[in-house]
């Protein structure tokens, strides 16, 4: 299975999880619990191949896309008591998912003839894009905008893997490089409470 394929779809499932989860905590029902874990699994993707203008989408192309979310929001409605006890559950999954999907958005964007910025914003959009989704749907306010650090680690991860297919390296190796740049990122983002910065005083408006 080539390494875009197995990225997109391991990003997916953990991404689905995270949506699932959401869900749950909403106290939604399985359908509700099904349209947030394909919405996150598959919102940063479909976004992807829209501006790429990859037709149709993946997600639309190959069964196994419309599966994986289906089978990980089965999944967590089914033992979400077990997922959920597990502290910061969601933000861990969702960590994951942010860092094969920037991965798989760069690589991809890279095989359609996207220059290396353009192919590292769109690898950050591609991370970002279900999560924003899933917040939104859920009534939140999407996490990239409240000063956790979540969209610069997709970016950096990306950049890596742009950086690496410039220097001619293996897609593989620059995935794991990049992938594990962003999560790391990310994770010590979450432990240590890092926050991107916001204006200084009081709002004036």
């Amino acid at each position: 299975m080539p390494t875009l394929v197995v990225l997109d779809l391991v990003g997916i499932f953990v991404f689905a999880i995270s949506g699932g989860l959401v869900a749950v905590r909403k106290d939604l029902d399985v359908f509700g619990v099904l349209l947030l874990a394909g919405t996150t699994g598959l919102g940063g993707g479909f976004l992807r191949d829209l501006l790429i203008d990859a037709a149709p989408p993946a997600a639309l192309a190959d069964w196994r896309y419309l599966v994986v979310p289906a089978v990980a929001g089965l999944l967590t409605f089914g033992y979400h008591p077990t997922l959920g006890r597990m502290e910061r559950t969601v933000n861990v999954f969702d960590a994951f998912g942010l860092a094969l999907f920037c991965a798989a958005g760069a690589l991809k964007a890279l095989d359609h003839g996207l220059g290396p910025v353009p192919a590292a914003l769109l690898g950050m959009t591609t991370a970002i894009g279900g999560g924003i989704l899933r917040d939104l749907l859920a009534g939140r306010v999407p996490v990239v905008f409240r000063g956790e650090l979540y969209a610069t680690p997709a970016l950096a991860g990306a950049f890596v893997v742009v950086l690496g297919v410039e220097l001619d390296l293996s897609r593989e190796l620059v995935s794991v490089v990049g992938a594990t740049v962003c999560l790391t990122w990310r994770l010590l983002a979450l432990w240590r409470g890092w926050q991107a910065p916001r204006p200084p005083g009081m709002a004036s408006v």
